[in-house]
């Protein structure tokens, strides 16, 4: 009898454990059980999303406010529009503005949202306008190498 019960407890044991697991998995991937009832959508279209992924964070004075649904590139203008899923208790202005930041020197990319002074707020479906491209970190290391090597005699 006194087996049974050591048996009972380690599976309830192991049962949480893969519970907790589970739990933290979801966290950390960024997945939420949200309906679409709680957001509306917003695109943006940047000239380089590069780094930017689906599920990255859409945040506003560092509070994430929702999330990257979908990143598409438009074949007539050659860049890249990305939709965002924002929670509907967060109106944001018709002069809003979106950046690609990323966080810390080499952490994942997030978009950043400021807003403007504008009395009208943006509805779903509505493009912001104001936006700023992601920096590639190549690039600038790329610039800063060749402005050196052109000053040098």
């Amino acid at each position: 009898m006194q087996g049974k019960s050591v048996e009972l407890i380690v599976g309830i044991f192991v049962i949480g454990a893969i519970f907790g697991l589970l739990v933290l998995a979801l966290n950390v991937s960024g997945l939420r059980f949200q309906g679409d009832d709680d957001t509306y959508y917003l695109y943006a279209r940047f000239e380089n999303s590069s780094g930017l992924s689906e599920r990255a964070k859409v945040s506003l004075s560092g509070v994430i406010v929702g999330r990257v649904v979908d990143i598409r590139l438009d074949t007539d203008s050659y860049v890249s529009v990305v939709k965002m899923a924002i929670e509907k208790g967060v109106p944001l202005s018709l002069d809003t503005s979106a950046s690609i930041l990323t966080s810390g020197l080499l952490g994942e990319k997030y978009i950043g949202l400021s807003v403007g002074a504008d009395e009208e707020n943006l509805l779903s479906g509505d493009v912001i306008e104001d936006t700023q491209s992601a920096i590639v970190l190549e690039e600038l290391i790329g610039q800063f190498i060749f402005s050196r090597a052109s000053e040098s005699p």
